[in-house]
């Protein structure tokens, strides 16, 4: 359920509000002030979320950031919010989650400025990777993605198998 004006809409039983899933990895270069100017592909997948602006954190697993356009940091809100703030591990992990957490925009430019403290915390430099993570970017350091991607690669069949090869889906292949 999402407010709209003095109403709730049920995303889950609406066209209104599809997620897409974003394609693709690029290469980019920070300016000296964290600016990251977004890749045309790139901007042209963003269209729809301009508006609605987007969020900026620093990943749970990985020393890159996410960012989420507003409309899924919400949904993503929603399922935090419903864990029971009196127990103290629930507390803790949504007081950690949501350390750091930047409302962002693209700016008429198409850049995308990257705040001072997530900058330090991905140790971003002038060389950029942004990766497409389902419905949400990652952006790495460019030699940390390269590390974790030779990292994960050495036992991608085997994690493949373990996340996908038990599912009873003839949708996947």
């Amino acid at each position: 359920m999402v407010k709209s004006g003095n109403k709730f809409i049920n995303l889950s039983n609406t066209n209104a509000f599809r997620m897409q899933h974003f394609i693709g990895t690029y290469e980019c270069k920070a300016d000296a002030k964290g600016r990251i100017m977004m890749p045309v592909a790139l901007k042209g997948q963003l269209a729809t979320y301009l508006k609605g602006g987007f969020v900026l954190k620093r990943a749970v697993f990985n020393s890159c950031l996410e960012f989420y356009p507003m409309q899924e940091w919400e949904v993503l809100m929603q399922k935090v919010n419903s864990l029971n703030r009196f127990n103290k591990k629930n507390n803790d992990f949504i007081r950690r989650f949501t350390a750091g957490v930047k409302p962002v925009e693209i700016d008429a430019s198409g850049r995308l400025l990257i705040p001072k403290d997530l900058i330090k915390y991905a140790d971003i430099k002038k060389e950029v990777v942004i990766s497409s993570a389902v419905t949400i970017l990652e952006i790495w350091n460019k030699d940390h993605y390269e590390k974790a991607i030779d990292e994960a690669t050495l036992d991608f069949g085997e994690l493949a198998e373990e996340v996908m090869g038990d599912k009873n889906d003839n949708d996947l292949s």
